[in-house]
């Protein structure tokens, strides 16, 4: 084989991310990879074609200036990467753990058509890593006081992104966040064996040095009305960035028996309230045998965390097939690299207890995959006939959130849409009330976080519009 040949497949073939072994890794909360050293980086980094016309930041919701920031780190500038990538993204550490490169920037990469696409996500996550590992943070230049204050209520993604971008414009903002702890999603939702919550704090602590201030357990729609932080409080102008932490049941017998959990409530223990640790206060019912109801990352975590406090046998079950699995590809192939069963075709209906009201199984039945309904997937056709029992003494349910009603049941001006989820426009975060606006889950439903901070932007950008 020729050296240009030789050249030629490199180009074509992606680094690999080193992981710890699924042996090790289903039995801690560490986190999975890695990352790149910087020799992997700077290799990978070396095969981005440096496009006239580079197609991935039209797949950015935030818009990142991805092949200027991996031309810095192919000439080994990681500090100077890091700088370019927090010119347009807030938390390039998450973003280069949760988001879904695949689907969106790297799915644009003109190497997808012979090979590979560049692993964008990866480098971000280097270059972020790196500054952070060096404590060689660099801070913008901020414009001077404007003399508009905003207020931010929740401190998730789109939160945070509005208020990354309004600081720099020289506006005050106040974030309001119900939880002791900011993060939103990125610190209740997302497992530490994904996103290490110490990433998160160091973020959130990025945004607190430009000027931001964080509220905690500050409950919007009960301690303090949207109307009342524009005409008492001060506040120009409000975003609404609070997600959707509603969770939804099934509605089937015997969800009400102990050791069913939804999803949000399973996580955010874990996560948040630490239940995995021997003195925790808000322990997590022990358990040998598992079963996680449903198809996306949130039941991908679930289960995955089950495992890690100690399930034996963690088993999801989903009532359409794998190549449906609204979950990124990576996390499946990681919880099946861990172990994780998967009983997929398969749809509870019912949640079996013993005597003492403690589950001890959970009744399915066989699916087959009818015509697309009208989200373009096929319809789940139950089998008659065909139930059977999985034993297990936790269910946690993960087939989906909604957005808590208190916000627009106490700012009654503020349209909603029929499922609980504030009416703004998608190309400005407007709301139907003067000065609020909104993003992010709160408006989209459950979605992915990079949305989320494109919504936030999108709504900073507005917010700078109408009151500059």
């Amino acid at each position: 084989m020729t050296e240009e040949k030789k050249a030629g497949e490199k180009r074509f073939k992606r680094i690999p991310m080193r992981e710890q072994d699924p042996a090790t890794r289903g039995r801690n909360f560490q986190e999975v990879p890695f990352g790149y050293s910087e020799t992997e980086a700077i290799d990978e980094a070396k095969r981005c074609l440096q496009c006239k016309k580079p197609l991935c930041i039209e797949g950015c919701p935030v818009n990142v200036k991805i092949p200027e920031f991996i031309k810095l780190i192919s000439d080994g500038k990681f500090a100077e990467a890091a700088v370019k990538i927090k010119e347009t993204n807030a938390l390039p550490a998450v973003c280069g753990r949760v988001c879904p490169q695949e689907e969106q920037c790297e799915a644009r990469c003109i190497l997808n058509k012979k090979g590979d696409s560049v692993s964008i996500g990866n480098l971000e996550r280097f270059a972020a890593d790196w500054e952070r590992e060096k404590g060689e943070i660099t801070f913008p230049e901020l414009k001077k006081k404007n003399g508009k204050k905003v207020a931010v209520v929740g401190s998730g993604p789109a939160g945070l992104t509005c208020a990354g971008e309004l600081v720099k414009e020289g506006f005050e903002v106040t974030i309001f966040e119900a939880l002791h702890e900011a993060g939103g999603v990125l610190t209740y939702g997302i497992p530490e064996f994904r996103l290490p919550k110490s990433i998160v704090k160091k973020e959130i602590c990025y945004l607190e040095k430009l000027g931001v201030k964080i509220e905690k357990n500050s409950v919007i729609g009960k301690t303090i009305h949207v109307d009342e932080l524009l005409n008492e409080e001060g506040f120009h102008a409000v975003f609404i960035g609070s997600g959707a932490g509603l969770p939804s049941f099934m509605k089937i017998k015997g969800e009400n028996l102990i050791g069913v959990y939804s999803a949000n409530e399973y996580l955010t223990r874990s996560n948040l309230m630490k239940a995995y640790k021997d003195n925790a206060s808000t322990p997590i019912l022990k358990a040998k045998n598992v079963v996680t109801v449903g198809g996306g990352n949130v039941a991908m975590d679930s289960a995955r965390t089950a495992l890690r406090l100690g399930a034996e046998k963690s088993v999801i079950v989903y009532r359409r097939g794998e190549s449906e699995m609204p979950a990124r590809k990576a996390e499946i192939h990681h919880a099946k690299e861990e172990g994780i069963q998967f009983n997929l075709l398969c749809n509870p209906v019912e949640v079996l207890g013993d005597d003492n009201g403690f589950v001890k199984a959970v009744r399915c039945i066989r699916i087959e995959l009818g015509e697309p309904d009208a989200s373009g997937r096929r319809r789940p056709v139950p089998v008659q006939g065909s139930e059977f029992d999985i034993p297990c003494e936790a269910v946690i349910i993960a087939i989906g959130n909604s957005p808590n009603p208190l916000i627009s049941m106490s700012t009654p001006d503020i349209k909603t849409t029929r499922k609980g989820t504030i009416e703004a426009s998608e190309k400005d975060g407007r709301t139907s009330k003067k000065f609020v606006y909104a993003g992010g889950d709160i408006v989209t439903g459950a979605a992915t976080v990079i949305l989320a901070m494109g919504a936030g932007k999108t709504a900073a950008r507005s917010i700078m519009e109408d009151l500059l």
